[in-house]
């Protein structure tokens, strides 16, 4: 039987809201969950708080008891049961706990507000922009998204050509990839643009201001306290803090929200600041590339990106979400993973992908079988081989994960990061179903429990060969999900 495993955890909310996240991890985690967790106890006493159950199998069998205590950090320990018990029970019943406080999390962040200042630069909004509505999602990793929307609005240019210059129809397609390879190459610029600040090594430093509305008060900050007030609170922080101290002072924050009508609590007010510059050029230094222009968008949404046909041309995109969310070395492993993208100059890889399937629909598949193009087929062709493209992108992800792995050295935090960014769809990842069609949908990333899996499994070793060892890493896995 295996050992007991320990972790230490730290919630992103306050200690003043620990209470409150173990209430939610008992009645809304789980207690609903009566055919997983068993002999449920939640206790409360001066030294804190503390859960212990036992996880169960389908046909009820014990197989770990998990105790988690709160403190500075949370202690979480996890009991093996029964001798067989596998490791990936083991990492799921970590996870559940992870899962539990970012679900937590989540839920508490309509009573939340969060400032981020760049010195020396006008005051912007956060923006807390869902991600599947963000601009900068068509950008996001491996721009795959951006060359599928550009494909499809390929057909409205042939169809101008067609009207304007019939005799030049034929050569549209070459047209419509030289316009695409001049939006890859010169893809930094329009990325830069959608940013909010250009990081500079003179001016790197942002400022981050957390605050958490006092458990006794409920509501939506942005329903209780309107726009106007939260940016006057806000500019007058920069002004009367942060131009005169060079960081926030968590009392002085107090005062100024507390001038403007709005309750604080000291120990809901968490402060911090950033030095983006040195966090992108340690990574750039161990990759030996020359710096990459750095930007930053201020939105909630925690994400990163790497853009550019080269090294020498490259470009990081960073939220200030990525940055309020993780820590300093789970931020280093994250860029370890962008990085990996240029150096394997994936970009220029999946627009030559793309390129050559349209040039073979065009030219090969359309003139030997026209009515395709006309019917029902043609759709099923499409939707077939945009999740062939997409299950080959998945080569590449995996391929910046082993990278970041054999450059930064932190294969276990990257893991972390995935767990904290990705929990969500490692709950929904439990059903099989939800699994297989993670494999197989439109998204260039494979499923959040194999990345995680394969990175914990790492030795320190590293891997020569990162993308052959990915290929055969994502086809064992695909094949593994098929056969459960």
């Amino acid at each position: 039987m295996d050992a007991p495993s320990s972790y230490r955890i730290t919630p992103e909310v306050p200690p003043s809201y620990y209470e409150r996240l173990f209430d939610f991890m008992y009645t809304q985690f789980l207690l609903p969950q009566k055919l997983r967790f068993t002999d449920i106890i939640r206790e409360t006493n001066s030294k804190g708080d503390k859960l212990t159950y036992i996880v169960t199998d389908a046909q009820g069998k014990q197989l770990v008891r998990v105790e988690v205590k709160s403190g500075t950090p949370f202690e979480l320990k996890i009991n093996p049961l029964d001798p067989e018990v596998t490791q990936t029970t083991l990492e799921e019943a970590k996870q559940d706990i992870l899962i539990a406080m970012q679900t937590f999390t989540q839920n508490t962040r309509s009573a939340t507000v969060y400032f981020a200042w760049r010195e020396g630069e006008e005051i912007v909004p956060e923006a807390y922009t869902k991600p599947e509505k963000s601009f900068n999602r068509f950008f996001i990793e491996t721009q795959i998204l951006f060359f599928v929307v550009f494909i499809v609005f390929g057909m409205a240019i042939f169809i101008t050509i067609a009207a304007i210059l019939p005799d030049a129809f034929f050569i549209a397609p070459l047209i419509l990839i030289a316009i695409q390879f001049v939006f890859v190459f010169y893809s930094t610029r329009f990325i830069a643009r959608t940013a909010d600040w250009h990081i500079t090594q003179k001016n790197p430093i942002i400022h981050f201001l957390e605050y958490y509305l006092p458990v006794k008060e409920k509501g939506d900050f942005n329903k209780v306290y309107p726009r106007e007030t939260l940016l006057a609170i806000k500019k007058e922080i920069y002004e009367e803090i942060i131009a005169k101290k060079g960081q926030v002072d968590c009392e002085a924050a107090q005062q100024i929200f507390l001038k403007h009508g709005v309750p604080c609590e000291l120990e809901n007010l968490k402060a911090k600041k950033v030095n983006v510059y040195e966090l992108v050029k340690n990574i750039a230094d161990r990759f030996r590339f020359p710096m990459p222009k750095i930007v930053v968008s201020n939105t909630m949404v925690p994400n990163a990106a790497a853009s550019g046909p080269s090294p020498s041309r490259g470009l990081v995109l960073i939220t200030t979400g990525l940055l309020v969310r993780l820590d300093e070395e789970e931020v280093l492993s994250v860029l370890g993973h962008e990085f990996g993208h240029l150096k394997g100059r994936d970009p220029l890889i999946l627009y030559g992908l793309v390129s050559a399937e349209f040039l073979f629909r065009f030219y090969i598949l359309l003139p030997l079988f026209p009515a395709i193009f006309s019917s029902f087929l043609f759709f099923a062709y499409f939707w077939g081989v945009m999740i062939f493209i997409f299950f080959i992108s998945k080569f590449f992800e995996a391929r910046a994960d082993l990278v970041s792995a054999n450059m930064v050295g932190t294969p276990q935090i990257l893991a972390n990061s995935l767990e904290k960014i990705g929990f969500q769809r490692l709950l929904y990842e439990r059903t099989p179903s939800f699994r297989i069609q993670e494999w197989l949908g439109l998204d260039p990333h494979p499923p959040i429990y194999f990345r995680v899996d394969r990175l914990e499994k790492l030795s320190s070793e590293k891997i020569k060969h990162p993308l052959l060892q990915s290929i055969k890493d994502v086809i064992k896995g695909f094949i593994a999900t098929l056969k459960n």
